[in-house]
C-alpha cells in the first residue's frame, strides 16, 4: 500500500486487494510512526477517517460503482474548513476555533466518498513561503529534514510526499501549492481564479486566493481539480469551467513561450540548467519553442506586495477578540481588541497587517494600492498578448531549491524573493502546475507551467511528460 496513486488505490479497491479501512489505517498508522519527523499534521482525525472508510467498504460490499475518490485518504490544509474539526489557520487566534460548516470543496469531496486523514500545517494564515511561521511548529522536508517544504502549504505537500496521504489539498494566494511542491518533489495545481470556490476557505487576500490539488501524479491532480471545480452558489467570484473541446492534444501542435525575464541573475545554476533540459525534452518530442516577453514582470513582486497585504488587512480585521477565536478581556474595548489581536497574531502577520493598513490609508492608496492594481492591468496584458501567439508558458517554479530552516526567517525580502515567478501568475487569475523534474542532490526541482484560463487539463496534460 505503498506511493499509492489515486488510480492505484481505486484499482486496488475494486480488485479488493485491500479494503478502504485498512488503507486507512494504514495510513493512519504511517502518520503516527513517520509524523513525528516532518509534522506534517496539526491534527489527525482517526475516528471521521475511519467511519468514512467503512462507509465505502459498505457500497463496495454491496457490488454498487464508486466514484474515483472514494475510500482515497485525503490531508486538508488547515485553512479549509471541514464541518466539526478545528480550523486553525496555524494560528494561536483560531487555536481552538471549530469550523461549523464543510467549505464547497470538502462537500464534494465528501460526496464522493473521500477519507480525511486530518488538517495539514501552513504558515500563519497562509502568509509565508517556508511553513516556519507556523504558530504551532515548523514542517520539514522530507526529503531533507534540515529543509524547509515551502510554503505557505508546506504541510499539504509534505504529507504526499512522505506518502502518509494519496493526495492534499492547499491554497495559492502567491505560489503556495506550486512552491512547496517544487521543494517536495509533487505536482501542485493553482487553478484559474474561480474555477475553484473559495467557499469555506479562510480569507486571505481575496481576488487573489485559490485552492488547488498536491499529488503524486498531473493524472491525480486532474481527477482532484475536476471533482472540485465548478460554480458555487454560495461564491459569487466562481464561474463554470468552459468545457474543452478536447484533452487529447498532440505535442507538435503545441508552442511552448519561454520568458526571457525569468531566467535572471541569481538563479541557482543547477536549477536553471535542469528548466532548459527540460524544456528541450518536450522540444525533441516535437512542440514549437518560442522566446517571448514578460516586460512588467519586475514589477510583479511589488505590486503583488502591495495588493496582497492591503486585501489581509481588510480581511483580518474579523479577528478583534469579541466575534470568535482568541478573546483576552480587559478593561475597556480598545483595550480588548489591541490584546487579542497583539497575543493572536504572530510576526509575518501583524508586518502585513501594517504594510496593508499603510498602503490603503488616506493620502498613501492613490500611491501605493491604487498604482498597483494599474500595473497589475499591464502584467494581465503582457499575458494576453503572449498568449496570443503560444499555448503554454514554462518557467522555473522557484530560482532555488528548499533552503534549510532559519536561512531566510531573519530576512523578510530574501524570503519574499521565493514567490518571484509564482505571484504573477495569481495576480493575473491564470492556471498554472508545478511538476517535479528531477533532483539537485536530494532536493526536488519544479517546473512552471502556465495556462489560458480554464486550460488546466491542457496544462496537466503536458504536466504528465514530466510526472
Amino acid at each position: 500500500m505503498n506511493n499509492l496513486t489515486i488510480v492505484q488505490t481505486h484499482k486496488g479497491l475494486l480488485e479488493k486487494k485491500f479494503s478502504a479501512l485498512e488503507l486507512t489505517k494504514f495510513f493512519l498508522n504511517k502518520i503516527k510512526k513517520r509524523d513525528k519527523k516532518i509534522f506534517a499534521f496539526i491534527t489527525v482525525t482517526d475516528d471521521l477517517a475511519i467511519s468514512q472508510a467503512k462507509e465505502v467498504d459498505k457500497l463496495i460490499s454491496a457490488e454498487k460503482k464508486i466514484p474515483i475518490l472514494a475510500g482515497v485518504p485525503v490531508a486538508v490544509k488547515d485553512n479549509i474548513l471541514v464541518k466539526e474539526l478545528k480550523a486553525t489557520c496555524a494560528s494561536k487566534i483560531l487555536e481552538n476555533y471549530v469550523a461549523p460548516y464543510d467549505a464547497t470543496c470538502i462537500k464534494k469531496l465528501k460526496e464522493l466518498g473521500a477519507v480525511i486523514l486530518g488538517k495539514t500545517n501552513l504558515d500563519e494564515f497562509a502568509m509565508g513561503s517556508s511553513t516556519e511561521h507556523s504558530a504551532f511548529f515548523p514542517t520539514k522536508n522530507p526529503h531533507d529534514l534540515t529543509r524547509v517544504p515551502g510554503g505557505s502549504s508546506g504541510g499539504s505537500a509534505a504529507a504526499v510526499a512522505a506518502d502518509l496521504c494519496c493526495y492534499a489539498l492547499g491554497s495559492d494566494t502567491g505560489g503556495s501549492i506550486r512552491q512547496p511542491a517544487s521543494f517536495c518533489g509533487v505536482v501542485g495545481l493553482k487553478p484559474t481564479y474561480g474555477a475553484v470556490s473559495r467557499y469555506g476557505l479562510i480569507a486571505f487576500a481575496s481576488s487573489l486566493d485559490q485552492i488547488g490539488p498536491i499529488t503524486k501524479t498531473a493524472e491525480d491532480a486532474q481527477i482532484v481539480f475536476n471533482a472540485i471545480s465548478g460554480k458555487d452558489p454560495l461564491d459569487s467570484t466562481s464561474v463554470e469551467s468552459p468545457k474543452l473541446q478536447t484533452t487529447n492534444y498532440k505535442l507538435q501542435t503545441i508552442k511552448i513561450g519561454i520568458p526571457k525575464e525569468y531566467f535572471v541573475e541569481g538563479m541557482d545554476k543547477e536549477v536553471e540548467k535542469m528548466v532548459k533540459e527540460a524544456i528541450k525534452k518536450i522540444e525533441e518530442m516535437g512542440a514549437k519553442i518560442e522566446e517571448i516577453s514578460l516586460p512588467h514582470t519586475e514589477y510583479a513582486l511589488p505590486v503583488y506586495y502591495i495588493i496582497m497585504p492591503s486585501e489581509a488587512s481588510a480581511n483580518l480585521a474579523r479577528y478583534d477578540g469579541i466575534k470568535y477565536g482568541l478573546s483576552k478581556s480587559n478593561r475597556d474595548l480598545l483595550s480588548v481588541y489591541l490584546k487579542s489581536r497583539g497575543d493572536g497574531f504572530g510576526d509575518e502577520v501583524k508586518r502585513r497587517i501594517m504594510l496593508g493598513t499603510y498602503a490603503l490609508s488616506a493620502g498613501y492608496y492613490d500611491a501605493y494600492y491604487l498604482k498597483a492594481q494599474k500595473v497589475r492591468t499591464l502584467i494581465r496584458q503582457d499575458f494576453d498578448k503572449a498568449f496570443k501567439k503560444v499555448d503554454a508558458i514554462f518557467t522555473p517554479t522557484s530560482p532555488f531549491t528548499a533552503f534549510k530552516f532559519g536561512e531566510k526567517i531573519k530576512d523578510p525580502l530574501s524570503m519574499y524573493l521565493s514567490d518571484i515567478f509564482t505571484a504573477s501568475v495569481n495576480l493575473v487569475g491564470l492556471p498554472a502546475v508545478s511538476a517535479p523534474i528531477g533532483f539537485k542532490g536530494k532536493l526536488p526541482v519544479g517546473l512552471q507551467i502556465i495556462g489560458k484560463p480554464f486550460e488546466e487539463n491542457k496544462i496537466l496534460e503536458i504536466s504528465k511528460i514530466y510526472a
